[in-house]
Parts: structure tokens; sequence; C-alpha cells
């Protein structure tokens, strides 16, 4: 695709627009993909119709078939809904599109940008591993998302790398907020034998998680250990500062960008960096008897 102001791109009916479809705009880990879209946008000199698609599938669809019908150059989808074949067959009509941090996996024929969660995980429990934690639980995401799967089989992978045995009780799956990461903590936290440490797949389950422990007349990271992922704002605000895994959010929305527009053409498929920054919610565990 041509860059937007060129002319070869205006001799082709150039727009200079380009349709970004996102769940909704006012969450921060949104925002911050939103941060990096317009950065880019405005050193491309080009322009943006934002349409917030509410996570509604019908609603997702109807926005991608309007953006298509030539009133954009092309559209970033961020965390569709819509079926890797629908998206294959925008593709097909001419539409030049890009999907940012994939729900499922994908069609190898969908250009897409998004982080490295399994290489993540694996920091993240590296990290309580090397502080001395063998009870690690692990409150995921919803089932199937490519995100939780993915930092799953890097919770997994370092129990197994570690001689731990996979404990089914110390893995429970919640929803990406706050809510649901307390009450998954809770029910971990009530066990006969609970975790002195819980990796969450992302920084609200850890806030939820941190708030189920402060309940309970539990200290973080005293009596419990907590790792969260994303880096969002929150991360660095609440007491105490969480460790966390950072995805390079603006960096994938500057990234989904620069791949529309075909600065990025060598490839189509683009996996960013994640990276362990280590905080105050982390620390060993109590010296006990199962931890030796």
């Amino acid at each position: 695709m041509s860059a937007p102001g060129d002319p070869a791109a205006s001799a082709h009916g150039s727009t200079g627009l380009i349709g970004v479809l996102v769940p909704v705009v006012y969450d921060l880990y949104f925002s911050a993909i939103l941060s990096g879209v317009a950065q880019a946008a405005y050193e491309h000199d080009v322009r943006l119709a934002l349409a917030p698609t509410l996570h509604d599938h019908v609603r997702e669809a109807s926005m991608l078939e309007r953006v298509g019908l030539g009133a954009t150059d092309g559209t970033l989808v961020i965390l569709p809904e819509t079926s890797s074949a629908d998206l294959v067959q925008a593709l097909a009509d001419g539409h030049p599109l890009v999907v940012v941090d994939p729900l499922v996996a994908l069609d190898d024929r969908i250009p897409r940008v998004a982080a490295a969660h399994r290489s993540g995980a694996d920091q993240a429990m590296r990290h309580l591993l090397e502080l001395g934690h063998r009870r690690i639980a692990a409150i995921a995401g919803p089932p199937g998302w490519l995100a939780t799967e993915d930092r799953r089989r890097g919770y997994r992978a370092a129990l197994e790398a570690s001689r731990i045995a996979h404990d089914p009780a110390l893995e429970v799956d919640a929803d990406f907020e706050v809510g649901p990461g307390a009450d998954a903590a809770a029910s971990l936290l009530a066990l006969p034998d609970p975790p002195t440490a819980i990796f969450a797949f992302n920084d609200a389950i850890a806030i939820g998680a941190m708030r189920a422990a402060r309940e309970r007349g539990l200290r973080v990271p005293e009596d419990l250990s907590v790792v969260g992922f994303d880096d969002i704002k929150y991360a660095t605000i609440v007491t105490p500062s969480l460790t966390t895994v950072r995805q390079p959010l603006a960096e994938m929305g500057r990234a989904a960008v620069r791949l529309l527009l075909g600065q990025a053409s060598e490839t189509l498929h683009v996996e960013l960096t994640t990276r362990l920054v280590v905080r105050e919610s982390t620390a060993p565990p109590r010296p006990s008897g199962r931890e030796l």
C-alpha cells in the first residue's frame, strides 16, 4: 500500500484516512495502543477514523464492511472478534488491514502485530522461581484467547523445567478485570496449602489479587508475591508497586500503522519483545518446610 500523500497513492484515490476498530477507548490497555497509533498517524500524515466495537462481533463486522467500501485506505483491527475467515475475505476484497493483539490464532495471510506472551510468562516465572517460590499459582484470562493460552504455556513450561509438578488447583481462569481477579485469588488463598506467589495474566487481575490478600490480612510481598502482565499505568500507582511484564503497547500501535502503510513490507507478522519490570510486589517466600 502506498503511503497517503504521495502521487501514486493520490492517483489511486487515496483518502489519507485509516480506520481503527477498537473494543473500547477508555481502557488503559487500549488507550496505550491507541496512543502509538495516533503518534504514527501524525508522523505519516494520515487521519484516523476511530470506531469502538464494544466487543460485539456483529457491530465489528458491520464496521469492517463499512470502512472497506472505499471510505478508508485500510483498517487496524484491535483484538478482533471477527473470524479469521472474515478477515481473509476482507483482504481478498482488496481492503488492507492489520490486526493488533489477535484474540485467537489467525490465518497466516492476515498481517498482525502482537507481543511475545510466552516469553513474558517465562520471565515472570523465572523471577518467582529464582526468589525461591515453589507453590506458584496462575490466574489466567478467558480460556481460548491467544494471550491466555500462550501465557499458560509459559507458566506450565517453567514449572516443568524446574521439575515442579503442575497442580491443577493452583491454576484458575478469570476475566481480565479487577473483580474476577480478586475472586480467583480469594479461592486460591483459601486452599489448605495456599500459594506463596501468584502469576496474574494481566495487571487488573494482579491488582485484584493484591486486594484479596489484603482482605485476608496478608501482606504483599511479605506473605504473598504477585506478578502481573502489561505494565499499565496503575502498576506504578498501587501500593506496593507491581512487578509486571511490560508489553510495548504504544509500539504495537506504531508498528501496526507502519505495517499497514507498507513501511514493514518485509514481513506480515510482527512480534514485539516483552520485558519483566521488577518493583515492590515480589520477594522471597517466608521460610517454611514446603519451600525447602
